[in-house]
């Protein structure tokens, strides 16, 4: 089903594979990891290897990362892990990689939407890529895992996010690469974006409920302004 454009007043976005280019950026520190053993592939060519490597690791990871939300364990490892923060002065290091096309989309549709960061990384990684791209006067709002008791899959971050814009959650559109930002969008009443220049696949997309499938996120312009 195709989304309701109309129905459109706010906008949130992941940033793993949405709008961060984290599968390439993964894809490229396994293949240098790989480097000495590149005569064990085809044509010395280990990219394909390691491609299909991190998008196998993918939903297990989503899995395992939701555990503690599940089991209501998020509250103290962010407390734990804040600490650790503040006490070595933690730092992320500023090389993340940017979607192509996203700054002139976030540019684009800020002008017609209010937009909203809804992230399960943490505070202090999020900001460190919205930062390095100077993508932070973009959003109204920025949820991560420590802005509410719990992230994605479950709706929170969608509401707390609607909340802050103004907006009711149905008349947001939540897009995202995987489907645990499908599944989140479901549950806070969104319409729901799935992306292919992620982790995710099609087949998964649908799976979990996408409304629409695009190859890039920066095709998102073009949809909202047909």
């Amino acid at each position: 089903m195709p989304i309701n454009v109309s129905r459109i007043r706010a906008i949130c976005f992941d940033v793993d594979g949405t709008l961060s280019d984290t599968d390439d950026q993964m894809v490229a520190r396994l293949i240098e990891a790989l480097g000495g053993l590149n005569f064990l592939f085809p044509r010395r060519d280990p990219s394909l290897f390691a491609r299909r490597m991190v998008m196998t690791i993918e939903a297990p990871a989503n899995i395992i990362m939701g555990i503690p939300d599940l089991l209501g364990f998020d509250g103290p490892l962010n407390w734990l892990y804040e600490r650790l923060v503040l006490t070595i002065g933690y730092k992320p290091r500023r090389n993340f990689m940017l979607m192509a096309g996203v700054r002139e989309m976030l540019g684009a549709l800020s002008l017609c939407y209010p937009l909203a960061v809804v992230s399960a990384r943490d505070a202090y990684s999020t900001r460190a890529f919205l930062d390095q791209y100077d993508l932070l006067p973009f959003f109204k709002c920025i949820a991560t895992a420590q802005t509410c008791l719990h992230t994605k899959p479950f709706p929170d971050p969608i509401l707390w996010a609607a909340s802050q814009m103004g907006i009711p959650p149905e008349a947001c559109l939540m897009v995202g690469d995987t489907s645990v930002d499908m599944r989140a969008g479901h549950a806070a009443g969104t319409q729901k974006v799935g992306v292919l220049c992620g982790f995710g696949g099609r087949a998964e997309l649908q799976r979990s409920g996408a409304d629409l499938i695009m190859a890039t996120t920066s095709e998102l312009t073009m949809v909202l302004q047909e």
